[in-house]
Order: C-alpha cells, then structure tokens, then sequence
C-alpha cells in the first residue's frame, strides 16, 4: 500500500487543531455576542492571506506557464477543500468560456462526497496517488488544497503530480509546514485557530477561497479572457448572461442595442468576436482570425 509512504501524522500539534482563547466560552454567550466574535475572527482573514500575495503570485505565473504550455489546472482536496476546487473548476466554464477538461477538480470519495459527507476518504494516500497517476501529465499542473496540510489524499495526489514532472502548488493554513520536494509553492495564509476548534470551513475555508479566487481569475486574466474589467470570455446561455452579452457588445463596441443584437446573432454569439466586429467594422471571419492571431486577447486585437 503506497499510504505507509506518509509520515505519522500527530494531529494534536496541528493549527488549525488547535483551541482559540478569543472564543472558549461562546457556548456561553447570547446570540449577538457570537456573531461578533465570529464576525471579528472573519475581518483577520483577509489580512492573513494579504501576508501570502508573493507565494500566490508565484502560484499564478507556474499555472499561467502551464496553460501557455497545452496544460490543464487540476485541484485536489477532502472535505471543504475538495469542494472548494470543485466550486472553482464548475465556475470557469461559465466565466471565461474554459473547456471542461481545462480546470477540473477531484475530491476525496468521488462525486458523492460534494454533496455528503465521505468521512475517511481523506486518508485514502494511495487514492489519491493513483488517480493522479492516471490523470496528469507533465505539461499539467496540480493545486492541492489541504487546511492542515498534512491530507493523505492530497500529498498522495501531489507525489504522483511531481513523479510524472508536472508542477504542484499546495494551498493549506497550516503556516508551520515547510516546503518540500513534492511542492513547487506553498501558500500558507495564517489564520490562527477556529472559533470552532477544528472547524476549518471557517476561517480556513474562506481563506483557501479567496486564495483560489486570486489564483484562477488573475490567470485568466493573464490568458486573455478579460477586457479591462469585463467578462468578455462569458458563455451567454441564461437569460442574464445573454442580456449581460448584449450590454457588453453595447457598450464596448460603442453601438446600439439593436446593433449589438445583429453582431452576436453575427458572432454566433462569441461575444469577444462580436465586439472587435461593432468596434473596428470586420466581418466575422477578419475578427475571429484576428482573435487567434493575439491568442484571444481582445485589447490587443483591437489596438
């Protein structure tokens, strides 16, 4: 069994195990006095992940080099964290016109555990190796997401990423972890212990995904699959992001609402070609060639 390859693992020395002072008698306390120590513990996250802005940096120029490079963006995590790279693989696709295969997500004890609970999963080491083993490639690259850091099933995840040469970020807020030969970067924001002790889709659950929320838009970002602040890489196939589609032609390609109807029905209803064909007067053909020619950044297609 590939599992006795982890180290012992003593829980008790772990952050995010650990009692918080700030909260020992909340069974004790009224409802409003709850909400503020809850609330009062939330405002440190974002501070505690502002301290981690370098590693995530770091993390987003190894996924932007994989996307360039062919590659796909996979998340591995158990529990909260596993269904927190799901929620960030299901949201790309929408956002920014990803194919599936692009971004995907595993998650300890397979689809079931996204919706219930598969206690145990998450010590599954060598699970979490052979999947990964059979999933990845070089040109990929992995974020485990672990709030100890210490996950079986994600270090087994991370050993099989690094053995088939792919790069591997690990997203945990378990600040005492160092660094090692399975992790290319490690962003650790130090969030201190939970209101609930133990509870780590608290204050570490909200911290990992304001991390994930940094590292997959601002990639996307990189790729092209904005325009100065927009959506324009969006997949208009619900009411309000069809309407959403029609304003941002309106708009971006200065013309009117009718027009900006004609372009997407024009565009079939790529709204980044529909915009460069309102805004500089191409036809569909020279506005999805230009696209292609600036790898689907619109500001340089149109300037």
């Amino acid at each position: 069994m590939l599992f006795c390859r982890m180290p012992r693992i003593y829980y008790g020395n772990l952050p995010t195990e650990q009692s918080n002072p700030r909260s020992r008698a909340i069974d004790h306390h009224p409802i409003q006095t709850v909400l503020k120590i809850m609330n009062k513990e939330d405002s440190s996250v974002p501070k505690a992940v502002a301290k981690t802005l370098p590693s995530i940096e770091k993390g987003i120029k190894l996924i932007v080099r994989s996307l360039r490079q062919g590659g796909r963006l996979f998340f591995a995590g158990a529990g909260t964290s596993g269904r927190l790279g799901v929620i960030e693989a299901a949201e790309c696709p929408p956002t920014f016109n990803t194919p599936p295969s692009l971004v995907q997500a595993v998650i300890a004890g397979g689809r079931k555990a996204v919706f219930r609970s598969q206690e145990g999963a998450e010590d599954r080491y060598d699970e979490g190796f052979q999947i990964f083993s059979s999933k990845i490639k070089k040109s990929d690259i992995l974020v485990g997401i672990a709030a100890s850091g210490v996950t079986p099933f994600v270090q087994g995840a991370l050993e099989a990423a690094k053995k088939k040469g792919a790069s591997t970020i690990l997203v945990t807020c378990n600040a005492k972890l160092v660094s090692n030969k399975l992790i290319d970067c490690l962003i650790a924001p130090a969030v201190g212990p939970e209101v609930i002790s133990g509870s780590t889709r608290l204050k570490a659950g909200t911290a990992t995904k304001l991390v994930l929320n940094m590292l997959t838009v601002t990639a996307m970002i990189q790729m092209g699959k904005v325009y100065q602040n927009w959506m324009v890489d969006l997949q208009p196939k619900s009411k309000k992001l069809k309407a959403r589609a029609l304003r941002l032609v309106e708009r971006l390609g200065e013309v009117s609402s009718t027009e900006a109807q004609t372009y997407l029905h024009k565009a079939h209803n790529q709204v980044k070609a529909a915009i460069l064909m309102a805004k500089k007067g191409y036809d569909y053909k020279t506005a999805t060639a230009k696209l292609k020619f600036t790898a689907g950044y619109l500001q340089k297609a149109i300037f």
